[in-house]
């Protein structure tokens, strides 16, 4: 199975909480393939920021157990649209979420996620 880690599911996982359970449980399964967003990065590197801890060692992790997807400007513009179109729905959409809509249909994935966003969507494994 596929895997799209969401930022806030990384974060769970590195805390250690019960929300990161789920995560660590499909990381030891070897049939399991994990993606992470790039633009994800950036919201684990500002949670680190803001908690004082250490990027560096959760970006090895990262690395090294998933396979980090770049965006192109092909994604972006289309996350507009996604995020526009989620809007509609629930008025706080992130764009950074829309990124990771638009990855799980080109990779036909599940996502992972304990984001409020995601609650009740489509291919989500989420995380309570």
């Amino acid at each position: 199975m596929i895997y799209i880690v969401d930022s806030h599911t990384w974060i769970e996982y590195f805390l250690g909480s019960k929300k990161g359970e789920t995560l660590k449980r499909l990381l030891v399964n070897e049939g399991n393939n994990f993606l992470t967003i790039d633009c994800c990065l950036a919201e684990i590197k500002g949670f680190c920021l803001r908690n004082n801890a250490d990027f560096e060692g959760f970006y090895k992790i990262i690395r090294a157990n998933s396979t980090i997807i770049s965006l192109t400007e092909y994604d972006w513009i289309m996350a507009a649209e996604e995020c526009h179109n989620q809007r509609k729905k629930q008025g706080d959409f992130g764009l950074i979420d829309a990124t990771i809509l638009i990855k799980q249909g080109e990779f036909n994935c599940k996502i992972i996620s304990g984001d409020k966003h995601f609650k009740g969507m489509y291919n989500v494994l989420f995380t309570e």
